[in-house]
């Protein structure tokens, strides 16, 4: 690995501080299932409140020397701060623990690093561990001799910019694969288009159920279990819906508070998925006390890679763990659905759930029989070249017949450029 650690069953010792910011008021109950999910044993949870955080440590020396007590009396093999340290506080804290220190960040890496299983997924998540890295390589070479004076540098300094060269060439590297990636992306994505396949993406707070839900409704076997991140790589999967035909579903990454710019950053060919989908279905888990902060973090992420705008539906997961809920759909004043109750779990409510998706995607697809008059050959090529067409026959008169499927907008655009109108489609 790229960077320390948690080991499996290490002895850890949580911190979460309060800095009285109403806007991200949070508990640390989510850092334990973090540690948790990293293989990490949590032994104690330190909490505090701070107007602003330590220059040197992050924390007071008061609550430093009380983490120092746990950490002696638990033998804890590492601490994780439930913040972001700089690189500097980070250092300080290790060499007054003398154990290892973790931050937020890092321990969220570290878990992508655990369930990415695609080359795709694997190559994302070493980009994000480098870039962490980089800023943090003096950790590794504290041992060696420093000098700072003009030509009697010492071996460490030499060591350090040899590894920052090194990280910076594999960033590099990586990034062209990216990109490549995201090339093959692109395509797959027009290629779509161009078929008039919608696609559907599945976008949530981790362990809100995407994957469940995602295995329940295509018949997939997406690995799924009650913890975060359990899904990295994203899975797509063709699904027939009633009236409207075929449909790509898309099951993405979960979202989290705070989740680490550089990790949006090096997602985003995963993500793209969710930002040029036709619909995204936001699963929430229903019978979280936290949904609705939950809820919010999940748009802030979606405003970010530039997805917000896309039509939504809500989908409330986890109705089995509630009482009295059964399943259905609830409607806005114009009875368009805007939210499903389901249970991804036990498969109630998959059926409305089908059925709103199907309302509201044929608001935006055309299928239809239509008859071209003699004079409509440059209409005919579009929609063959949009791959529209799913048949075509002739009548008596030899008039071409197309059996047609695409959306909308793309079926106005080319009426406007042939300058046919639908009366004269649908003449008899």
């Amino acid at each position: 690995m790229f960077f320390e650690r948690p080991d499996s069953g290490d002895l850890a010792v949580l911190v979460h501080i309060d800095f009285n910011d109403p806007l991200n008021s949070y508990g640390p109950e989510e850092c334990v299932e973090l540690a948790i999910s990293a293989g990490a044993d949590p032994v104690a949870v330190v909490t505090g409140s701070r107007q602003k955080p330590d220059p040197r440590y992050f924390v007071g020396t008061g609550k430093l020397d009380e983490i120092m007590d746990i950490v002696v009396r638990e033998e804890a093999q590492v601490v994780i701060f439930d913040h972001s340290l700089t690189p500097s506080q980070e250092r300080n804290l290790e060499g007054f623990l003398n154990c290892r220190v973790l931050d937020r960040t890092g321990l969220i890496l570290d878990i992508f690093a655990q369930r990415a299983r695609t080359h795709e997924g694997k190559l994302q998540v070493e980009l994000a561990q480098l870039q962490h890295l980089s800023t943090r390589l003096i950790r590794g070479w504290t041992h060696l001799e420093r000098q700072g004076s003009v030509g009697n540098r010492g071996p460490g300094e030499t060591q350090l910019e040899t590894d920052r060269r090194l990280i910076r060439e594999r960033i590099k590297a990586i990034q062209k694969r990216l990109e490549k990636v995201n090339v093959q992306r692109d395509q797959s994505r027009r290629a779509r288009t161009r078929s008039a396949t919608p696609t559907v993406s599945l976008v949530g707070y981790t362990n809100a159920g995407k994957s469940t839900l995602f295995n329940r409704a295509t018949g997939a076997e997406v690995f799924a279990a009650d913890q975060l991140f359990a899904t990295l790589d994203p899975t797509l999967r063709r699904l027939d819906m009633p009236e409207i035909g075929s449909i790509v579903l898309a099951d993405t990454v979960g979202f989290i508070r705070q989740l680490p710019h550089r990790l949006v950053k090096a997602f985003q060919a995963t993500l793209k998925e969710s930002s040029e989908a036709d619909l995204l279905l936001h699963v929430v888990d229903a019978s979280d006390l936290s949904r609705d902060e939950n809820i919010q973090h999940v748009n802030d992420v979606l405003r970010e890679i530039e997805a917000y705008e896309i039509p939504t539906l809500v989908v409330f997961n986890k109705i089995d763990a509630l009482s009295n809920v059964a399943a259905r759909i609830d409607r806005d004043e114009d009875g368009k659905p805007y939210r499903v109750w389901l249970s991804a779990k036990t498969g109630e409510g998959i059926s409305l759930l089908k059925a709103a998706i199907s309302e509201l995607l044929g608001e935006d697809i055309i299928q239809d029989v239509l008859v071209l008059p003699n004079n409509s050959g440059r209409f005919r090529a579009m929609m063959f070249e949009q791959g529209a067409v799913i048949s075509e026959d002739y009548d008596e008169d030899g008039r071409s017949i197309l059996n047609v499927r695409l959306p909308k907008k793309d079926f106005l655009q080319i009426l406007a450029k042939t300058g046919l109108s639908e009366e004269q489609l649908h003449a008899a």
